[in-house]
């Protein structure tokens, strides 16, 4: 069932890099950037609210108030610089550089977390770089 959800997620990805490309244009990324991260603010705070997650906000530990805060900075530095590369390159050649992100999550995970570094996961990375590379030159 995960693979549902990481396939939805590809395509609205997907889709993201083509309306924000056709988004920013003349405008600037950083203003971009705060339009996008305000209506994903109220969508997933509406979410959270209907499915009644935000009445467990009480649970969360300093822990986890630490990392997601810290998750939160790079996930709006990431879309900073993804607008930035938007507007100054193609989405053919800016999405797959981005996506790139799967590549370099499987080497920390292995650092930072502790993962085993399996073979299909060692070639599915390397892929990734590889193809990263090919669709760049």
């Amino acid at each position: 069932m995960w693979w549902i959800f990481a396939l939805l997620s590809a395509f609205f990805a997907a889709l993201t890099a083509i309306f924000a490309k056709i988004g920013i244009k003349g405008v600037d990324t950083d203003l971009a950037t705060a339009i996008r991260t305000v209506v994903i603010l109220l969508l997933a705070w509406a979410i959270a609210i209907f499915r009644g997650g935000a009445s467990t906000i009480n649970t969360l530990s300093k822990h986890n108030l630490i990392f997601l805060c810290l998750s939160g900075i790079a996930t709006g530095l990431s879309w900073i610089f993804y607008f930035k590369a938007l507007q100054l390159g193609k989405v053919s050649q800016v999405a797959p550089v981005d996506k790139m992100s799967v590549a370099i999550a499987i080497i920390l995970a292995v650092i930072f977390l502790g993962e085993p570094l399996t073979i299909k996961s060692a070639i599915g990375a390397l892929l990734i770089i590889g193809g990263t590379i090919v669709l760049i030159l």
